[in-house]
């Protein structure tokens, strides 16, 4: 529904006028009524901008509305005689030292409808921080949904990757994994040091490492001994020189005499052994070369025993090590090896010299001593032990080194994420906005405190010349010229307030005493001249505001009903002071006297349109209004439309069943002013229908129930309890029209037509 610069509203009582009003209001004030539970409205302006019941707030529109709530807000005397009226001021003496700084001061504040002086300046930073504000939401966005992606995405989040074990990862995370990884001591890894902790991450805790034996070796005291055995000279008297020449025959000769030592006869060639001959042996085999041949068996074993516990050594196995000590296990193990062996060929070396001495116990050998090998083994198994060490303490501190390296690899991602995406580049732009959209706030705020300074102080030299009396001299003036109220005025009096100390209220006055037991005339046009002179305060004047008037002629009659439209026509509609006028009436009289207000410029040009508030049932519709009633604003007109209607309706449904609950009045009304110009005299109602209706007593009849019964439920209570009775209304209706027809049918033609 769009409406144009003058808007007349018609609608009966309860239609929904004073509600449209209400939402005006609403506008006006920033604040909508409590009672209406749930209420909402819209109301769309002309740029677009649409104003509900959830931004009242953000109105920058002027808007004046006279309805009930404006005269309880602010003519508080009507409900308490004690209270005074609400003053306001207008514009007194006019001092020209003081305009002109008015208009210096305004030509600097300039216009905000216009965009000029001040306010162009501020609307120059606004658009420039929307600007730089829109271009900072978009970097940011951006931004937001990469970190986004980089923290939880399913595709590179780092929540949903295994290795980093961060479930609960979140952007809180990555923001603080940023300031680390952004920090001058962070260091970025090289591409061996990311496959190292890789490593690490696939390693699985070992077993503890067992020590297995490691070999005693005795090589040093074992070469000494064979030194001290092979060197050993033992004396040659007494001694048998064919034996000492051949010492295998000597050899022979011990074992077979060890042989025989209970024997009286050789067992070779069974010779007698004498009693000489075995003295000879025993001075040939004493007790020194026994001793001799016993030590050198003593330590060849001692030799076998070196030989097997070297040779029994258990190497640890490369799986029971990690990646990391595998490499050093090896070269280990490759070195005692080679020491093994070469031990063992040393240890060969000692045995292959006692030997020969044994073979020739009698001669002693020259002996050269041979480096100490076992020095080198017995290093590399203190190396071996210690790599078993540290294994074993690597295994239990695995979970720790573990989690070091995904912490490092994690950071390293993120790093090479904040590479990706330029965030060093982003975040100095972010940086560079926010510092440039706070400067400008700054400018703002300059602008709106410069602005405010300005008003107040346009405001403080109106008030130099602003009267508060003045606003009830205005008022005073519309009662005494408009309405010819001279011992009715308002008085401006000084109220004493407990919060704020004595103030100016406006006092009604009946010949200069405060006037009681007002009628609801006098009330009503105290109320609308009040709302008039309020339209020429120093907070509406030359601002062209929306103004809405809501049925201003209550208890009014048709006198003040003409001086309450040639007020609205020569205050509010001539002087053209406004952006929008809206008013509407219950009242065919005054709606007659509204159709005065539009010039012929302004219906031509279609600057005034007209609208009809409806009701049915518990709905209310805002429609344009019918040709009949636009044209010919008589009751007349419009009760006889309702007649006509009935007569002619098909079928009742939900958009005209309201015309048989209203008929009884309306056909009552039609007819009472109808017969009156027809009976010009005091005969009665019983009479006249007789008349009209003919000699026929049944219309009559009829007729006079019907309207009495659903115009005043007169003497039949239950009747409002009850449905209409449809055919009866129609069959009434009918009988009126046609009634109508015959006795004046050019008068019923002109009835029809302008119905249109």
């Amino acid at each position: 529904m769009l409406f144009d610069k003058l808007n007349i509203i018609y609608g009966q009582n309860y239609a929904g006028k004073t509600t449209l009003s209400r939402i005006m209001r609403s506008l006006e004030t920033g604040k909508f009524s409590k009672k209406y539970v749930d209420a909402k409205f819209s109301v769309i302006c002309e740029n677009e901008k649409e104003f509900t019941n959830f931004n009242l707030g953000e109105n920058d529109y002027i808007i004046r509305v006279f309805n009930e709530d404006f005269i309880r807000d602010n003519i508080k005397f009507i409900s308490d005689p004690e209270e005074a009226i609400t003053p306001f001021a207008i514009l007194g003496e006019i001092n020209k030292d003081i305009e002109e700084e008015i208009n210096r001061l305004e030509k600097i504040l300039g216009s905000k409808k216009e965009k000029t002086g001040l306010y162009s300046l501020g609307e120059n930073y606004q658009t420039k921080y929307s600007i730089h504000k829109e271009n900072l939401d978009k970097i940011e966005t951006v931004l937001q949904k990469n970190l986004s992606e980089k923290a939880t995405g399913k595709v590179i989040g780092i929540k949903y990757k295994q290795k980093y074990d961060k479930i609960n990862y979140d952007i809180k995370a990555l923001r603080s994994d940023i300031e680390k990884v952004s920090n001058n001591k962070f260091k970025p890894l090289n591409r061996e040091q990311i496959l190292s902790h890789e490593l690490l991450l696939n390693e699985t805790i070992k077993k503890e490492i067992k020590d297995i034996p490691k070999p005693k070796l005795s090589f040093s005291s074992i070469q000494e001994k064979v030194s001290e055995v092979v060197t050993k000279v033992i004396g040659k008297s007494d001694k048998i020189d064919s034996l000492v020449k051949n010492a295998v025959l000597n050899r022979w000769v011990k074992e077979g005499r060890n042989l025989h030592t209970t024997e009286s006869k050789c067992g070779f060639c069974n010779g007698v052994i004498t009693a000489e001959r075995w003295e000879e042996l025993d001075r040939h085999f004493d007790e020194e070369s026994e001793i001799l041949d016993r030590d050198i068996a003593t330590i060849l074993r001692q030799i076998d025993h070196e030989e097997r516990s070297i040779k029994d050594f258990q190497f640890y196995r490369e799986e029971q090590f990690y990646n990391k000590f595998r490499e050093e296990l090896k070269v280990i193990n490759d070195s005692i090896k080679i020491g093994i062996k070469q031990y063992l060929n040393d240890l060969q070396l000692l045995k292959n010299i006692l030997i020969q001495r044994q073979n020739a116990i009698l001669e002693a050998v020259d002996f050269h001593y041979i480096s100490d090998k076992s020095l080198f083994l017995q290093d590399d198994f203190k190396k071996l032990e210690t790599l078993r060490f540290q294994s074993n303490r690597y295994s239990q501190n695995l979970i720790s080194d573990k989690e070091s390296a995904r912490n490092v690899l994690r950071l390293q991602d993120v790093y090479e994420y904040l590479e990706e995406i330029s965030y060093t580049d982003t975040t100095a732009r972010v940086k560079f906005l926010k510092e440039t959209l706070d400067e400008i706030e700054h400018d703002i705020s300059s602008v709106n405190l410069e602005i405010d300074r300005t008003i107040l102080q346009i405001s403080d030299n109106i008030k130099l010349i602003t009267d508060e009396s003045k606003g009830a001299e205005k008022i005073n003036e519309y009662l005494e010229h408009h309405f010819g109220h001279k011992n009715l005025r308002l008085e401006p009096i000084n109220v004493i307030d407990l919060y704020f100390g004595d103030k100016v209220g406006f006092e009604v006055q009946r010949d200069g005493k405060k006037a009681y037991h007002l009628s609801e005339g006098e009330k009503s046009l105290i109320a609308f001249c009040y709302f008039v002179a309020k339209l020429e305060d120093i907070e509406t004047k030359g601002l062209k505001p929306v103004i809405w008037i809501d049925d201003p002629i209550s208890s009014l009659d048709g006198n003040h009903i003409f001086f309450i439209y040639s007020l609205i026509k020569s205050q509010i509609y001539d002087k053209k002071d406004f952006l929008q006028l809206f008013v509407s009436t219950h009242n065919l009289n005054f709606l007659k006297y509204l159709k005065r207000l539009p010039t012929k410029k302004d219906r031509d040009g279609n600057a005034v349109k007209y609208f009809l508030v409806e009701r049915i049932d518990k709905n209310s519709s805002l429609r344009e209004m019918p040709k009949y009633l636009k044209e010919h604003a008589t009751e007349f007109n419009y009760l006889f439309k309702s007649i006509y209607d009935c007569a002619n309706i098909q079928s009742v449904n939900d958009s005209n069943y309201t015309l048989f609950y209203n008929f009884g009045n309306n056909a009552r009304k039609f007819l009472e002013i109808y017969l009156f110009y027809k009976y010009p005299n005091f005969e009665s109602d019983d009479i006249k229908y007789k008349k009209f209706f003919g000699p026929d007593p049944i219309p009559s009849i009829l007729t006079n129930r019907l309207l009495n019964e659903y115009s005043h439920l007169c003497g039949v209570m239950e009747r409002g309890e009850v449905p209409v009775e449809v055919p009866e209304m129609r069959k009434t209706a009918e009988i009126i029209c046609r009634k109508i027809k015959d006795r004046d049918p050019d008068q019923f033609d002109a009835l029809v037509k302008s119905l249109n």
